[in-house]
């Protein structure tokens, strides 16, 4: 019994070493702090620490070092994250709570005064303060209210114009663009391009003293503050109303203001063109101011008439510079040159639009500004039906193109001859045209030189030629569809589906 007890307690020694002898694995830090040295210099030169001299760390130092050991580490940069704003908040709190007392008593500084200074554009910096994004995340409500709108457009127009012409900005001249449209007086009158221009040219006009006589003859107007009493009937003259409405016996007519409206904000007088036969402080059109500093839009007759001028030779040049790109008229003199290019005029027409057919003649003369443009001939072929007979079918080849700069139409338009083949915008397209009827007010040596100096748009066609190309293209046909069978052929022949299972874009 006694040896059994033996080897009893030696298993129960041998299991308690076993278990006692077991190691546990101490986690291990995936970064390592680094030291930095010159804290842990100051940490250390504390006078009370436990050194050789004093066995002991006083009370004092040892809360001293347990409140500043971590500074003997380098601390990491920090990430970008949520911000905290509990700082910013308490100061902002302690702050709105202090009072007057506390401030005049000198406890705190300025500095802990200062409020946070707001940012001028929240989205060029990360913030997840909700009250930066509050004014971007509601849009801004327009008033529907027409008097509203029109005061807020008023008062845009008088804080633009304050500015010379030359100090506006090109976002600036646009906005007033975008106003004037809205004013159907003026909108009416001209067209966008010139209106546009006009807007560059616009000035305001104040007059301070009441009761001034303001000439509408000299420009267009549109009063921006004040009230105006109009001196006659009309006040206002429109492009294209006939001048002896405006006439009147009598140099400088007497003033009628009998039954007349008052002209306040928004209302228009005045006229773009100047009226001929009188002279600029004449009567006609005249306002008379009734309020003190009065402010109005003027567009001068003088600054319309230029810009009419300058829009009709930017036309005219454009114009030239297309007929000199053209190899028909890339020689020619510059008076006939500028006399073919005052018949001119701008066309536009979508894609697959048939511009003249084989057999008739072209309805005009035209050069390619931009796009491209086909030129089909129709061939007679065999076709084979689906039951083995055939018969014959005529089908359209497309033997050439159109490019910018090229013409077409000269010969048929001077000879009446019938075009040779079908011409097709093959893209949108801007042509410059010349109707037939415009030819006839060229002289004898400029259509002769016209005539000289062109040739038939594809003239040198036959049906040998036609009937090469269409084999040609069918034969390209043939070998694209059958490369494109075979490549089918081969996807599907494994099950692929591009684009679907596996093989879908992610």
């Amino acid at each position: 019994m006694s040896l059994v007890k033996l080897d009893a307690d030696k298993s129960e020694e041998t299991k308690a070493i076993s278990v006692s002898k077991k190691h546990h694995k101490i986690p291990g830090s995936a970064n390592q702090p680094v030291i930095d040295y010159a804290n842990l210099d100051w940490l250390m030169s504390h006078p009370g620490l436990r050194d050789r001299k004093n066995p002991e760390s006083s009370e004092e130092a040892h809360q001293h070092f347990m409140e500043n050991y971590r500074c003997m580490f380098v601390q990491p940069k920090a990430k970008g994250g949520l911000p905290v704003h509990t700082e910013m908040r308490s100061t902002q709190k302690l702050n709105s709570n202090s009072s007057l007392s506390t401030v005049s008593a000198g406890d705190k500084t300025d500095s802990e005064f200062e409020r946070p200074v707001k940012k001028t554009n929240p989205v060029d910096e990360i913030s997840h303060d909700i009250r930066d994004h509050l004014s971007l995340l509601h849009k801004q409500r327009k008033s529907e209210n027409e008097r509203i709108v029109r005061a807020e457009q008023i008062k845009t127009l008088r804080k633009i114009l304050r500015k010379l012409s030359f100090q506006r900005t090109a976002a600036e001249n646009n906005q007033i663009y975008k106003i004037l449209r809205t004013f159907r007086l003026l909108s009416t009158q001209v067209s966008d391009n010139v209106l546009k221009e006009l807007c560059v040219v616009a000035t305001i006009d104040t007059w301070k003293e009441q009761d001034f006589t303001v000439f509408g003859n000299t420009g267009f107007h549109l009063i921006l503050r004040g009230s105006c009493a109009p001196q006659g009937f009309p006040w206002v003259r429109m492009i294209g109303d006939p001048e002896e409405d405006f006439i009147s016996p009598s140099a400088t007519p007497d003033p009628q203001t009998e039954g007349l409206p008052k002209l306040g904000v928004g209302d228009c007088f005045g006229t773009l063109v100047k009226i001929e036969g009188r002279d600029p402080n004449s009567r006609i059109l005249t306002v008379q101011t009734l309020e003190e500093n009065c402010e109005f839009l003027k567009i001068s007759t003088s600054d319309y008439q230029r810009v009419i001028e300058q829009i009709k030779q930017r036309g005219q040049t454009e114009k030239v510079n297309l007929l000199l790109s053209c190899e028909n008229y890339k020689m020619w003199p510059r008076q006939p040159l500028v006399k073919v290019a005052n018949l001119v005029r701008w066309q536009d027409f979508p894609a697959n639009t048939v511009l003249v057919s084989e057999g008739y003649v072209s309805p005009f003369i035209a050069i390619v500004k931009s796009g491209e443009c086909h030129a089909l001939q129709q061939v007679e072929v065999m076709h084979t039906l689906p039951n083995g007979s055939k018969e014959r079918k005529l089908k359209q080849v497309v033997m050439g193109k159109l490019h910018e700069s090229q013409s077409f139409g000269e010969i048929s338009v001077l000879t009446s001859d019938p075009m040779k083949c079908t011409i097709v915008t093959g893209t949108n397209v801007e042509m410059g045209i010349i109707e037939p009827e415009q030819i006839k007010d060229l002289d004898d040596v400029t259509i002769t030189l016209m005539q000289q100096s062109s040739t038939q748009t594809f003239g040198d066609l036959n049906t040998e030629k036609v009937k090469e190309e269409y084999v040609e293209q069918e034969l390209k046909r043939e070998w694209n569809e059958f490369k494109h069978n075979i490549v089918v052929e081969v996807v599907n022949a494994k099950g692929i589906r591009p684009g679907y299972g596996k093989w879908a874009k992610p």
